[in-house]
């Protein structure tokens, strides 16, 4: 305790002199404009930071009634919110503008990355907002001399920053992900009044209305509808260990995320997994630069201010990638997970709760931001696959299971309370229905070497996927017969194809990947490999490649396809087309929604050894192609680190046959509508409005 207190007290002293030195910038005029302007605005953001910090430290914000918190939550997210980015430090574009092309593009990122200190002010982490307050104070230093600095100086102080102290935020990162006791939202989860709906801003994410009016909403449900919730979400993950072999028992943490608003259910669920033997870890989505994964947020978040704010800092880390950098991340992730190893071990994997509802995001293409060059491309793929490597010797991949469900979010508009209590229909689908159903399809399509896969109208898919070979089909299956447990809803049935053989081209009107739009989106495959793509969201060709590529195939040259699958959920179709929503879902429900392929590692990545069972008995063994096979060789060459799903409603499909060895041609689905015998069921909701 002592050491403790000798490390807060030396954190404090570093703290109240960078702060001092902060507080003398407004009064200076020893950096020469435009520059004089950036570090005012940026020395009165931080000043802004201390007085939240003490506010926070000194328990002032408890007394806040609802409407401060929503005031100081505006206030501290107000500089990159869409209505005031254009003039905003944040924006690369209005930073190059003002600051010129050589100091523009990382002066903005200097402003991003000390946005950090919003959330480490809340979670009182001193160490982490010193360092911030440090760089910021070294880079002002260097302008005041009579020479601008040179970028090369600046990109420097950035580099040793990032590579110094990535000790502190990527071990921070580690612990966060498998230590329960690093419990800052648990606690806020589980002791908060959360009728009292203050308890939202004790985050410091940004609020919107989403997060403000889904714990409204939820404040109005039954008890009953919540544990209902909860319990399909709870209970998909405890039977994902079950199908897949796993010992649930070996488990004694769980990382749960979720949207900010959805408290309730989670409480519900924590107590659940408690009953298993499964403590919580829940971290939010990473801040620091070393820790994120381009614009994704992978974690607990509140509303994203400003999705264009996040796209354009994507590739900040083209200022530092390279060899020697990613080396040292390696080694200090090892390090981390050396300390760590025990509660690695012991971690169970993911339960995710997904939203789905906002307004979709058309990113702007940008010239003024920062991009990874070719070399560093390769090696961001190369340090993914060690990445992933290393995370996987560590918290095992056949060891470990997941699951995730999706709820709308009031965005979603006018009808959201209706699509909201559709949703808890569709996730909550008797199961051994669609089960028997699924069955019929798996039985026709073991029968197959290869699937044919035609579009109609205007959809240019013509694709045969291959099948591997079935040995024994009285204790064996291609296809895995997939309900309401990992990926909830229930139905689909998947495989992962024999790639030497599936050749041709998917197409697809327009889908949303990971909240990315896509629009007259094509991909050509040769022997199971991505060949060529091409779609229509810019102007010229190769800003369209250049999306897909860093999007889709982060930065590889070509990928595979991992998976092949039929989606049957036609219910989820029906309310998608009720409510005009189609465009709003989530992967998780539009891909039970039509045939889909995903581009990248197969459904089975690092646990192709782990035997899988249908419910009928029959061991799936299409568990590997002949990419992820090299894994007995050379894990580096097996593994990816991505897997995305494109899908084709219902009523662009013109046809899905089985081929056959002797050449018959078996039709699963014929204009939109399943013709396997023991599926008509299926139709019915399609029948219902006659869509198709």
């Amino acid at each position: 305790m002592e050491q403790l207190g000798q490390n807060e007290t030396y954190l404090m002293e570093r703290y109240g002199l960078a702060m001092e030195r902060i507080h003398g910038i407004k009064e200076e005029e020893t950096v020469q404009e435009p520059f004089r302007t950036y570090f005012n605005r940026t020395a009165q953001f931080l000043e802004q930071m201390e007085q939240l910090k003490c506010a926070i430290d000194s328990g002032e914000t408890k007394s806040y009634t609802l409407q401060q918190w929503q005031e100081q939550n505006t206030s501290l997210y107000y500089d990159i919110l869409p209505a005031q980015y254009g003039c905003s430090f944040g924006n690369p574009e209005y930073s190059v503008k003002v600051l010129g092309e050589v100091h523009g593009k990382i002066l903005s990122f200097l402003y991003t990355e000390l946005r950090g200190i919003i959330v480490y002010a809340f979670e009182k982490k001193l160490e982490q907002i010193v360092v911030l307050l440090e760089l910021f104070i070294e880079i002002y230093n260097c302008f005041e001399q009579e020479e601008i600095p040179e970028y090369k100086e600046i990109q420097q102080i950035i580099y040793w920053f990032v590579s110094d102290y990535s000790e502190l935020f990527v071990t921070e990162r580690i612990r966060e992900a498998v230590d329960p006791d690093a419990d800052f939202a648990t606690k806020i989860v589980m002791e908060s009044d959360l009728d009292d709906l203050r308890y939202l801003y004790q985050y410091g994410e940004y609020v919107s209305e989403n997060e403000l009016k889904t714990a409204e909403f939820f404040n109005t449900l039954p008890e009953e509808a919540i544990a209902a919730m909860a319990d399909t979400y709870t209970e998909g993950y405890r039977i994902g260990f079950l199908m897949g072999g796993k010992d649930i028992s070996l488990k004694k943490t769980v990382n749960i995320r979720y949207n900010l608003g959805f408290e309730r259910m989670i409480r519900h669920a924590v107590k659940n997994f408690e009953k298993i033997g499964l403590r919580p870890v829940i971290y939010r989505s990473a801040v620091s630069t070393v820790n994120k994964k381009q614009h994704l947020r992978i974690g607990y978040i509140g509303g994203i201010p400003n999705k264009q704010f996040d796209y354009d800092h994507r590739a900040d880390n083209a200022i530092y990638l390279d060899k020697k950098f990613i080396e040292r991340k390696l080694g200090v992730m090892r390090q981390a997970y050396e300390s760590y190893k025990q509660l690695a071990r012991e971690h169970g994997g993911p339960a995710v709760v997904e939203v789905f509802g906002e307004t979709p995001f058309v990113p702007q293409a940008k010239k003024d931001v920062y991009q990874l060059s070719e070399k560093q491309q390769k090696l961001s793929t190369w340090a993914n696959n060690e990445i992933s490597q290393l995370t996987n010797q560590y918290i095992i991949g056949k060891e470990r299971s997941f699951t995730i469900i999706a709820f709308p979010v009031p965005e979603i508009g006018k009808q959201f309370k209706d699509i909201f209590m559709d949703t808890i229909k569709i996730n909550t689908l008797d199961y051994t229905l669609y089960q028997k159903i699924q069955q019929s399809l798996i039985d026709v399509l073991d029968q197959g070497v290869a699937v044919h896969i035609k579009g109609k109208g205007e959809n240019r898919t013509d694709l045969t996927v291959a099948l591997r070979d079935l040995p024994d089909p009285e204790k064996e299956t291609l296809f895995e017969n997939c309900v309401a447990d990992v990926n909830i809803p229930v139905g689909e049935v998947f495989t992962s194809p024999k790639l030497e053989g599936t050749n041709g081209v998917l197409h697809v009107s327009q889908v949303y990947l990971d909240e990315l739009k896509y629009v007259n989106l094509e991909v050509r495959f040769e022997n199971g490999m991505v060949k060529d793509y091409s779609c229509g969201n810019f102007p010229t060709a190769e800003e369209n490649k250049k999306y897909f590529f860093e999007n889709v195939m982060y930065h590889h040259d070509t990928l595979p396809l991992g998976e092949f699958a039929i989606g049957t959920n036609t219910t989820a179709y029906m309310m998608a087309k009720k409510y005009g929503i189609a465009d709003k879902l989530p992967i998780l429900i539009a891909e039970k929604m039509g045939p889909h392929f995903a581009i990248g590692d197969t459904c089975y990545s690092w646990q192709e050894d782990t035997a899988v069972y249908n419910a009928n008995g029959k061991e799936i063994i299409a568990r590997d192609n002949e990419v992820s096979i090299l894994r007995k060789e050379d894990p580096s060459k097996a593994y990816f680190g991505c897997h995305t799903d494109i899908t084709i409603p219902y009523e662009e499909i013109g046809h899905i046959e089985v081929i056959c060895a002797d050449g018959r041609r078996v039709p699963l689905i014929r204009d939109g509508r399943f013709v396997v015998p023991g599926t008509e069921q299926l139709n019915e909701p399609l029948e219902q409005e006659n869509v198709l």
